[in-house]
């Protein structure tokens, strides 16, 4: 049993950019297709797609390599855990290694990174931080 998804989530993106993989997968949902959806609008990630149907659905996320072969994500880790949830208020949502990286908040108006929630004016539940 699972008690953590996005957790899982980000562990497979770490472990197939560490194997070299040029995509992985995992199963779907709301949550975890928001915060990859954000992942891949920043960069940190390539496409996401949606593939099978019902219980059988899977996020199939593709994995960024630069130009040297590096994957683009040096970093990433869950702040917010089941067992203890982080939250920070609109003034407090601070930029991740001076702006290098950044951070997917989880707000009232949907997942978003760190800078959209500092434009937006609101705060939320820190999910995670990349860099």
């Amino acid at each position: 049993m699972m008690t953590d998804p996005i957790s899982d989530m980000l562990t497979r993106i770490r472990n197939a950019g560490r194997a070299r993989h040029g995509q992985t997968r995992c199963p779907a949902s709301k949550l975890r297709q928001a915060v990859a959806n954000v992942l891949s609008t920043e960069g940190f990630i390539g496409d996401v797609k949606v593939d099978g149907e019902g219980v059988d659905k899977e996020l199939v996320l593709n994995i960024r390599y630069s130009d040297d072969g590096r994957v683009m994500i040096d970093e990433i880790h869950r702040v917010s855990t089941p067992g203890r949830r982080v939250y920070v208020g609109s003034g407090d949502v601070r930029p991740v290694r001076n702006g290098l990286g950044m951070s997917v908040i989880s707000t009232s108006k949907g997942v978003m990174c760190d800078r959209d929630a500092r434009e937006a004016g609101i705060g939320g539940e820190v999910l995670c931080e990349v860099w």
